[in-house]
């Protein structure tokens, strides 16, 4: 296929690249506030910081997501991030869900994680060279962020019967949600047929295999069955709205500052 520009989208094409740019950004934007709630809290010193340079992984891409929609429609990502209400935003509801104990955290994470590591490793393939290039920087970062997550999850499976049981609870809890990852967007079939995006369901086949095989297959856990239906992106939990109010308070504040 011959390789895409900004010149050469259609406006349907451009349209859809906004939306999972979008909806990319939304859902680490969230996660990483998810993130960020542990400074200070995590079980160790080490843990407390690596939790905190993952959520700053996962800011800077966002960062990455926002500044390609922005060169689509000249968009601002500090006003996306902070300027917009619960019902602007695209996250999936597995994000938005409040922080829980470790076992939830290191699974979420572990989820979350191996899902976008999939998507980037698809995306470094893309047809739309700007894409291709963010996919191939941010991959690295993700594919660390699976590794460690993996074996925290492991640990916790094979700790304790009570690190067993928090664990397994922590799976019952979002597993319902997970499949939202992998809902397309308005326009995404046609995206992925031009080779522009990732096929999502090849990515939801690879997880599914790698995941069952960690979570089942190593770590012994149950894995409840998929809901046949998800919610769209557009229908948030009550959870979203007072994290985002927690997350924009200084900007909202200071919506004309230029220098913090």
């Amino acid at each position: 296929m011959t390789a895409a520009t900004e010149a050469t989208l259609t406006p349907a094409q451009t349209a859809g690249l906004i939306r999972r740019l979008t909806a990319l950004a939304d859902d680490e934007i969230v996660l990483a506030h998810r993130g960020g709630e542990w400074t200070g809290h995590a079980p160790i010193l080490e843990e407390d910081i690596a939790l905190a340079n993952m959520a700053q992984d996962e800011l800077g891409h966002a960062g990455l997501y926002l500044g390609l929609r922005a060169e689509l429609d000249g968009s601002d990502a500090d006003r996306l991030a902070f300027f917009r209400d619960a019902d602007g935003y695209t996250c999936a509801r597995f994000v938005e869900l409040p922080r829980g104990d470790w076992a939830l955290t290191m699974l979420r994470h572990f989820l979350y994680d191996t899902f976008e590591a999939l998507w980037l490793e698809a995306a470094t393939r893309s047809t739309y060279a700007p894409l291709a290039a963010v996919a191939a920087k941010a991959v690295r970062e993700e594919k660390f962020h699976v590794q460690h997550t993996a074996l925290w999850v492991e640990r916790l499976a094979l700790g304790t019967p009570e690190s067993l049981r928090r664990l397994q609870a922590a799976l019952a809890e979002l597993w319902p949600h997970v499949g939202q990852l992998f809902q397309p967007v308005d326009g995404e079939a046609e995206l992925t047929q031009a080779g522009l995006l990732p096929d999502l369901g090849a990515v939801q086949a690879r997880w599914q295999d790698l995941v069952a095989r960690h979570l089942h297959g190593k770590c012994g856990l149950t894995l409840p069955a998929l809901p046949a239906e998800q919610a769209p992106r557009t229908v948030h939990t009550s959870h979203l709205a007072p994290l985002l109010a927690e997350m924009q308070a200084v900007a909202r504040q200071h919506p004309d500052a230029e220098v913090w």
